[in-house]
C-alpha cells in the first residue's frame, strides 16, 4: 500500500515491513459530511489520513459544534485513544471527499511495537498534539476576540488563504458576525488591508503586540 510508505510515520519501515503492514490494514473511502468516529465511540484501529480535511469536534448542551482541530494529509488520527484503549474523546467528519487507511491495532501492537522507531514517531505526534491542545486552551480561555485573531493570524499567516471566514470562525470558537468585526477591526488598526481578494497582513508585528 503506497500511502504507507509515504507516511512519516511508515517512512523507515523496509518493503517487506510494508508488505507485513499492508497486510492487516485497509483503505477506505469517504463522501464530504461523512462521520469518520463519534464521540464515546471504542476504536479499534489506527486511522491514517491519507485524503481529504477531517475536522475533529465535540457538541456543547445546545448541539452546538465545538472545533478542536482540523487534520490534513498525511495524519494519524486520534491514536491515543487506540493506544490507552479508551472511547473516542470527540466526533470527526470529512468535510471534503477523504480517505483513511485502517489499520489493525492489536495485529501492529504485535509486530511493530518493539521497534524504537516506531515507539518515538508515536511519542512525537502525541507531544505535538498536547501541544495543539494547550494552544486551544490558550487561544479561547485566556484571550479576548481580537487578541485571539491577531495571535492565530501571527502564528498562521497561511490561514488567509487555506480556510474559509466560517471555518476559521468555527475554530476561533467564534461567531462569524463577530468574526467580521475583528477583522475591520484590525484593518482599522492597519495592521490587515482587505481587497478583492480578500484580507491579507499588512503588519506582522503589530499583531503580536495584541496578544502578548
Amino acid at each position: 500500500m503506497e500511502n504507507l510508505k509515504h507516511s512519516k510515520f511508515f517512512e523507515y519501515l523496509d518493503d517487506d515491513q510494508i508488505k507485513l503492514l499492508s497486510s492487516f490494514s485497509k483503505k477506505k473511502h469517504y463522501d464530504k459530511g461523512s462521520i469518520l468516529f463519534y464521540e464515546k465511540e471504542q476504536p479499534t484501529s489506527l486511522t491514517l489520513l491519507v485524503e481529504g480535511v477531517l475536522k475533529v469536534y465535540k457538541t456543547d448542551p445546545k448541539n452546538n459544534e465545538i472545533i478542536m482541530h482540523r487534520f490534513l494529509p498525511m495524519s494519524m488520527i486520534a491514536e491515543m485513544a487506540v493506544l490507552e484503549g479508551i472511547p473516542y474523546p470527540a466526533s470527526a467528519a470529512f468535510e471534503t471527499d477523504g480517505t483513511v487507511i485502517e489499520i489493525d491495532f492489536e495485529k501492529f501492537k504485535k509486530a511493530f511495537f518493539t521497534d524504537p522507531d516506531v515507539a518515538l514517531t508515536f511519542f512525537k505526534s502525541l507531544s505535538k498534539k498536547i501541544k495543539h491542545l494547550e494552544d486551544v486552551i490558550a487561544l479561547n480561555v485566556v484571550l479576548d476576540s481580537t487578541a485571539r485573531l491577531a495571535k492565530y493570524l501571527y502564528e498562521h499567516s497561511d490561514v488567509l488563504n487555506t480556510l474559509k471566514n466560517y471555518q476559521l470562525a468555527e475554530h476561533l470558537h467564534m461567531t462569524p458576525e463577530t468574526l467580521s468585526r475583528t477583522f475591520k477591526k484590525l484593518v482599522v488598526l492597519e495592521l490587515l488591508v482587505k481587497d478583492s481578494e480578500g484580507y491579507k497582513i499588512k503588519n506582522r508585528e503589530g499583531l503580536r503586540v495584541l496578544f502578548e
